[in-house]
């Protein structure tokens, strides 16, 4: 191998700055479009079926959206490496709420009245121009962060093709019969004017303080007269402001009442409850059981609405018999309002209760109802207490904390209302749904099983309508004259058909948008009735659980490539999606009788701050993704995600512990790279044929290239079970510990000046293949330095069009790696013995004795290796610990005195005299005794206890079998060796300080004391080899002038002078 000293650069230099090595790498992949390149590389290939969540691109994107995305890239990538086709589909969630907000911001308008004063037409038509507000900095974003996806035909949900596919799958649903119109209690957001879903309302919940008051319902007579025994129902209520519409109360027909004696009434409530809610020593008047209650009439809580008594039937204000009171919390006595409630509703209708509606549709009471008229529900509440405190009904009333829901688009707090509204009875599909989950990896299980299959267990028929105006049109066209008559249109062709005509603001202009879309109208076929379209827009959960077929406008086109791609093999997002999107696609691919749209979910959970604090733009700890990336590089950040804790566990983002993931990882990896890439341009080396084979490589080239092909295989099995941070960690570990820390540690020196040509050549192939297969590794997780270490080593290739690392079964020796261990183990003993005598490594020292479990030896190259790592002269093996120990017995007096009453002293003296070899045998099983008085005593082991120390003044260090013990001597010659490798030091210090090249030749003048100088001497070839000097000066004095750089080092308590010179 020739050598160079300064020819031009093979290796190029690795970047001082994490951003600075990106944003070059980045502009790679925009130069040479290296993402459609991976693409047409795996054309034809098995497909790795992949699908996008779409995002709502008229809100800015969050780091959170780097925490998903890195996952969802991580396994994209390392499928493309393995050879699969990975479509990455890129998709925009256009519709809904969160649009219809923006728009009413940008035209400073509020609310429905407002905006059907401006048209509906102009709504739409801003709607639809701020979606997009956004995209540009979601796309830029995704580039940055190397998360590839395929803009260039990406599925948008407003666009016609999209909602043909969706109408398609609503017109199946209905030949099913899974398509119904009912009228039932639904949480209803007052603010977006319209209903939602129960998986909706799943992801609203806030802890708020709400109203918890016990009030008080009087009994009263057949006729409606005053109770002579003055009785009253004590009922509990969270919501007062339902109040006014109450119609009866419910009671539990097997549980047990009691009437108490309370402030001069008789109070019924549950007797679970009594004690509870009114305190202990209560006086009991009478007890019942709850159908003896069934059929009490009593005084309403409120007479606002004088319509009511009209509309009264039987049962109102009675007190009826129902199933799902409990005495678990409250009073056992539930106030009913069926127009509040899904409860409620179910009672109203199965005991001709009347619906007493007092609110319209912004939530607040209509006209006529007193002093609540106008008033938000919320806002009613203390009035209608004080109301309730005035007539001496209410008995306690507290704000207490309590899980809320509220709206997920606006976070205005939901009411429960009785609506008509258009549903999905994917009841009907609750055990299909149920077995098809069962066949979904979730990653972790327990969400699988837990969160989301409790979910499914529980569910209730999809409320799909929304009364709003920016969605997809629900195709469904009522007859004026019959509501029964209806039908479900599934395609443009079936539309056109019927209305002669497609929707549109003009002639040849597509748009299947309201207001568009309610112009077509026909004659009822059944009864000639005009057909109109219903007005409600679909759920925009709807429209993302469609993406399956409607990203290929299946089935209308793109049948094969719809076969090709369902169903997903992966998909990713947050813990919130269980309820979301996860949900709707699972609903609608059962329902449609296509089986799980996904095969593995991994699952992310919420992002924290450093003190583990949700991220919120009130706490004021959002972190902006930008200035994150900018500080820290994307690299680094998709690193910490991956390794500080698993996906699905909630992340701190914590500013010093991903510095300090960063540091020991992509510092560790860097500085390995430029000692490798430093030495291989001095050396002038490339990989070639006349590097050994790796058989023929030296221990350490063996051993490390065995644990590499582990590593490969452990990473391979882990990403297959998308253990992505498992794969990670160890990753890491390998790079720190095994490459960095150990293998180029104790090879440092065989890559320069080693006299060894194909011992060089061997450690250079080595370092710098293991180096290409870690860039390999990590392509997945941080794909800019991975490219960059990829590109540098193999010539301009990039990593993402390289397959992944495979392992190579002919490298591994687990037997070699096993005594490796041993090495490391007997090393890490040996430096903490040296730390308890305070000798440093540099100081050799004559002889070690080792001891490995269950005796034995080290081969000669392990040896040398040990030697070398502890600076040793000799490293002998035993084949016991106890063989460095000497064991000595120290007595216990308090056991003693007790035994041996006033000989305690004499039974002490036999215990210290106790020899090594009796203690060893009695610590094998052997009995043990002492003479006391001329009598003999078996010792138990009570009396005393053995103490163990190391062997004629060695330092000793023990752990799991295994034990190293140094022998510290110094005599001269060991003395003079350490200062001699104590001076290299300083002087390699100094070379450093005088800016010098690695390869620079130096006159050398060490002066000092005697000791030292005397040392110089004696090392004098050792020195100059490896501080590179041609001639080395020695004396008392200074340095004289010939020398252009001095310094003044010191050295064990000495200050030695240096002077150094370019040769």
């Amino acid at each position: 191998m020739a050598r160079r000293d300064r020819g031009p650069t093979a290796y190029p230099e690795f970047p001082r700055r994490a951003t600075e090595l990106e944003l070059d790498v980045l502009q790679r992949w925009r130069d040479e479009d290296l993402f459609r390149r991976t693409l047409e590389a795996t054309e034809g290939r098995e497909e790795f079926v992949f699908y996008e969540g779409p995002p709502t691109a008229n809100g800015r994107p969050g780091l959170h959206h780097v925490l998903s995305r890195s996952i969802k890239d991580l396994f994209c990538r390392y499928q493309t490496m393995r050879g699969k086709h990975v479509t990455r589909i890129a998709g925009w969630d256009t519709h809904g709420l969160p649009v219809e907000i923006e728009a009413e911001k940008a035209l400073g308008i509020s609310g429905k009245r407002e905006i059907e004063a401006v048209g509906v037409a102009r709504f739409n038509e801003v709607c639809r121009e701020s979606v997009f507000a956004y995209k540009e900095e979601w796309e830029r974003l995704s580039e940055r962060m190397g998360y590839w996806l395929d803009y260039s035909r990406p599925y948008i949900t407003f666009s016609a093709d999209y909602i043909e596919s969706v109408w398609w799958i609503l017109g199946q649903l209905h030949e099913r019969g899974l398509i119904y119109r009912g009228y039932k209690s639904v949480p209803y957001c007052p603010r977006c004017g319209t209903a939602l879903s129960s998986h909706e309302v799943a992801l609203g919940y806030e802890e708020v303080l709400d109203p918890s008051l016990f009030f008080v319902a009087p009994v009263l007579g057949p006729q409606g007269e005053a109770d002579p025994e003055g009785r009253a129902f004590l009922v509990w209520t969270t919501t007062p402001w339902t109040l006014p519409a109450n119609t009866a109360l419910a009671v539990h027909p097997e549980l047990e009442y009691v009437e108490v004696e309370s402030g001069g009434r008789g109070l019924i409530l549950a007797a679970a409850r009594a004690e509870v809610v009114l305190g202990p020593r209560l006086r009991v008047r009478r007890r019942y059981v709850g159908r003896e209650l069934i059929g009490a009439r009593y005084r309403r809580p409120f007479d606002l609405d004088p319509s009511q008594p009209a509309a009264a039937t039987p049962s109102t204000w009675t007190v009826v018999g129902e199933e799902f009171v409990s005495a678990e919390e409250g009073t056992g006595v539930v106030h009913l309002a069926p127009a509040f409630g899904a409860d409620d509703f179910q009672a109203g209708v199965r005991h001709g209760l009347p619906l007493f509606q007092p609110l319209d549709d912004a939530g607040r009471f209509k006209p006529g109802l007193g002093f609540v008229e106008g008033l938000f529900v919320k806002a009613a509440d203390d009035l209608l207490v004080k109301d309730l405190e005035a007539r001496g009904l209410v008995h306690r009333y507290a704000l207490e904390p309590h899980a809320y829901p509220h709206c997920w688009r606006c976070s205005s707090p939901l009411i429960y209302m009785a609506r008509d509204s258009w549903y999905i009875r994917t009841t009907a599909v609750r055990d299909a749904m149920i077995a098809n989950n069962r066949a979904v990896r979730w990653h972790p299980p327990e969400v699988g099983a837990g969160r989301f299959g409790e979910w499914l267990e529980g569910n209730v028929d999809w409320a799909l309508s929304r009364a709003r105006y920016w969605g997809t049109p629900l195709p469904i066209w009522v007859c004026e004259r019959d509501p029964e008559h209806w039908e479900v249109i599934g395609s443009y062709a079936a539309l056109e058909e019927r209305a002669g005509r497609l929707p549109g603001p003009q002639a040849g202009v597509l748009d299947p948008h309201k207001p568009w879309i309610d112009e077509l109208q026909w004659p009822c076929a059944r009864c000639g009735g005009e057909m109109r379209r219903t007005p409600e827009v679909i759920d925009v959960w709807f429209d993302s659980g469609a993406m399956p077929y409607a990203q290929w406008h299946y089935p209308f086109e793109n049948q094969a490539q719809w076969r090709r791609h369902f169903p997903a093999d992966f998909i990713g997002e947050g813990v919130d999606q269980t309820r979301g999107w996860f949900y709707s696609l699972m609903a609608i691919s059962t329902m449609l009788g296509d089986g799980s749209p996904y095969r593995n979910v991994v699952v992310n959970d919420l992002l924290l701050d450093a003190e583990g604090q949700k991220m919120s733009k009130s706490r004021g700890n959002v972190v902006d993704p930008w200035e994150a990336i900018g500080e820290f590089g994307v690299d680094a950040i998709r690193w910490y995600f991956a390794t500080v804790s698993q996906p699905w566990v909630p992340k701190r983002f914590d500013p010093r512990a991903l510095r300090e993931s960063a540091r020991r990882m992509f510092d560790t990896l860097a500085n390995t790279y430029r000692f490798f890439a430093l030495y291989a341009n001095v050396e002038g080396w490339a990989a070639s044929a006349a590097d050994p084979e790796p058989p023929a490589r030296p221990v350490l080239d063996r051993w490390i290239l065995s644990r590499l092909t582990g590593l490969v295989a452990r990473v391979r099995s882990e990403l297959d079970a998308y253990e992505l941070t498992r794969a990670a960690r160890a990753i890491g570990d390998f790079i720190v510990d095994d490459l960095s820390n150990w293998y180029v540690r104790r090879s440092r020196d065989r890559f320069y000046r080693s006299g060894d040509a194909p011992d060089t050549r061997a450690a250079f192939r080595t370092l710098s293949d293991t180096l290409a297969t870690v860039a390999g590794l990590l392509a997945p997780y941080a794909p800019f330095h991975a490219d960059w270490l990829c590109r540098a080593l193999r010539g301009g290739r990039s990593v993402h069009l390289s397959p992944f690392p495979e392992p190579d079964a002919s490298l591994r020796d687990e037997g070699l790696e096993e005594r490796m261990e041993a090495v490391r183990m007997l090393a890490r003993l040996g430096r903490a013995a040296r730390e308890r005598v305070r000798i440093r490594v540099r100081q050799p020292l004559r002889t070690a004795y080792a001891v490995l479990p269950g005796g034995g030896e080290l081969d000669a190259d392990l040896v040398e290796v040990l030697k070398q790592e502890l600076n040793l002269k000799e490293v002998r093996f035993l084949q016991l610990a106890e063989d460095l120990m000497e064991l000595r017995a120290e007595p216990d007096f308090r056991v003693l005195g007790k035994r041996f009453g006033p000989r305690t002293a004499q039974a002490a003296e036999a215990i210290r005299a106790l020899a090594p070899a009796q203690l060893r045998a009695w610590k094998r099983g052997a009995e043990l005794g002492i003479v006391v008085d001329g009598e003999g005593h078996v010792l138990t082991g009570e009396e005393f206890e053995v103490r163990e120390a190391a062997r004629g003044g060695l330092v000793l260090e023990t752990d799991a079998g295994y034990a190293l013990a140094l022998d510290p001597t110094l005599d001269s010659a060991l003395r003079q060796e350490g200062l001699a490798r104590e001076l290299v030091n300083r002087i390699q210090g100094a070379r450093r300080e005088a800016g010098l090249a690695v390869t620079d030749r130096i006159h050398l003048g060490i002066f000092g004391v005697s000791e030292v100088v005397e040392a110089a001497r004696v090392h004098e070839a050792f020195i100059a080899r490896e501080t590179l000097a041609v001639d080395v000066a020695t004396g008392s004095t200074r340095p004289d002038g010939r020398y252009t750089f001095t310094s003044d080092v010191e050295v064990d308590g000495w200050t030695v002078h240096l002077g150094l010179a370019v040769a």
